[in-house]
């Protein structure tokens, strides 16, 4: 099988693509669709063993890929990083800021150490791939970035210290169109809401239960979404048909932020979903259910 993709299969032919926290999840995804596009992906991560993963997995589908294992937050590990992919592949077109990660908590019970180092990883580290891979190549040679938020609009309680992170990614991204087009360097966001990947397998069983019985009821799709609709927003927006989008965000989410509660949300799966990545498999809390 190979991805089933609505883009031309060589719109990213001869572009190298590096994407972080592509071991997992959405950067997974995101890797397979852009290799199936032409594109040599770059995929980045702390965990080698999940790059090889992923590589032996692109590789097996006829894409091209390779890996860089480093943490985001490590500054001259990001350097070196930029460094060597571009001495090993001469140029760098778009960037997919993807890498993140966060825990659930009552803002009264997070430390100042943990809020710190949330917002190290879900803001700092993405600033630090930014301002390399822009002043090591960017800035001469153009290109597009595109920084994975989420949905933080009107807060985001539980994880106040994600959506701080999240928030300020959103105005960096706004901030950096603006300084970095007079270089043809295109900044955009993108948001996803509830995405049925991986990642709600880090989640405790109070917080599966959530995810089964209360999330979709205040979705106005009513489902979840799937990798592969976050992939082909991230896609869009690297892509030529996005020249004139910068400074933008592209919400992904099933209209979750417009339900304020007054308007009855009735019937369930009420769009198709597009699947079209064909490795992907559903996270196990939403095993046995309709809502992946």
């Amino acid at each position: 099988m190979a991805y089933t993709s609505i883009y031309a299969q060589d719109l990213f032919a001869d572009q190298v693509i590096v994407i972080t926290g592509g071991g997992s999840g959405l950067g997974r995804c995101t890797a397979h669709e852009l290799a199936h596009l032409g594109a040599h992906v770059v995929i980045t991560g702390r965990s080698q063993d999940k790059l090889d993963t992923v590589v032996a997995e692109i590789t097996e589908d006829g894409g091209s890929v390779s890996s860089h294992a480093f943490d985001i937050r490590d500054e001259p590990a990001v350097s070196a990083a930029i460094s060597a992919i571009l001495a090993e592949h001469g140029k760098i077109d778009g960037l997919v800021n993807n890498a993140g990660g966060q825990y659930k908590s009552p803002l009264k019970d997070v430390s100042t150490k943990g809020f710190e180092a949330v917002v190290r990883n879900n803001l700092t580290g993405g600033f630090i791939m930014m301002r390399e891979t822009v002043n090591q190549w960017m800035a001469q040679n153009g290109g597009s970035i595109v920084n994975i938020i989420a949905d933080i609009w009107h807060g985001w309680p539980g994880m106040g210290h994600s959506g701080a992170a999240r928030g300020g990614m959103l105005t960096l991204t706004e901030t950096a169109a603006c300084e970095w087009a007079e270089f043809g360097v295109r900044v955009n966001a993108l948001a996803p809401g509830g995405i049925a990947s991986s990642g709600f397998d880090t989640y405790t069983e109070a917080d599966n239960v959530f995810f089964r019985d209360q999330a979709v009821p205040v979705i106005p799709l009513r489902r979840f979404g799937t990798e592969a609709e976050i992939s082909a927003g991230i896609v869009y927006l690297l892509s030529p048909a996005a020249a004139y989008v910068t400074g933008s965000v592209l919400r992904v989410d099933g209209g979750t932020p417009n339900w304020r509660g007054g308007w009855p949300l009735q019937g369930s799966n009420n769009t198709a979903p597009f699947k079209g990545f064909h490795r992907s498999t559903a996270p196990a809390v939403l095993e046995g259910t309709n809502l992946a």
